[in-house]
């Protein structure tokens, strides 16, 4: 069974914001797929639980994702080599991906979050390039929308989110995927 996590923050406000593009790649994948997510309340998020793997989206704002992720994991069992989380990253230029086995938290309080729950550093993820213009506003970038000029390029890096999704979920070697998809 594979977990794909999306991080961000819940509610309408959060909608549109840099630190949701985890919410948005999985909202992606379940419109392009017509699938339905539901609030459960025992993994504090959406959920979508298929045969072959299940879609997360912690409800625990960032800076609780690792709650709601382990909550899953425990649950289904659910090994750390079947986790791929997505997240937005401030540390790389916007519109850029670069997909890991492991990491560190590198600053992303919803990855050090994660890391505190389930022990170790060692999980696969994909980081969506948001950038900042100036590091000492970073809490009020990220929770900034987007400019309109900036549709197109978080088009092309969610149409690429979705790819990744599907390369997972399907078992592809993860090594192909991060050749396929990092830069």
């Amino acid at each position: 069974m594979k977990l794909v996590v999306g991080l961000g923050n819940p509610g309408k406000k959060y909608a549109f914001t840099r630190h949701n593009m985890g919410f948005m790649a999985i909202d992606a994948y379940t419109n392009v797929h017509q699938l339905t997510m539901t609030f459960d309340k025992k993994f504090q998020g959406e959920i979508l639980k298929h045969p072959d793997y299940i879609l997360l989206k912690p409800h625990t704002f960032m800076n609780l994702s690792g709650e709601s992720v382990h909550a899953v994991m425990s649950y289904y069992n659910i090994e750390l080599d079947d986790v791929l989380v997505i997240y937005d990253e401030l540390a790389i230029p916007f519109g850029t991906i670069r997909i890991r086995e492991k990491g560190s938290a590198g600053g992303h309080n919803g990855i050090k979050s994660i890391i505190s729950h389930v022990q170790t550093q060692e999980f696969k993820r994909v980081r969506l390039g948001i950038d900042i213009p100036h590091p000492s506003s970073s809490k009020d970038f990220v929770l900034s929308k987007f400019h309109k000029r900036d549709k197109a390029q978080i088009e092309e890096i969610i149409t690429k989110s979705i790819n990744i999704i599907e390369d997972f979920i399907e078992g592809k070697p993860f090594e192909k995927i991060m050749s396929t998809y990092n830069g």
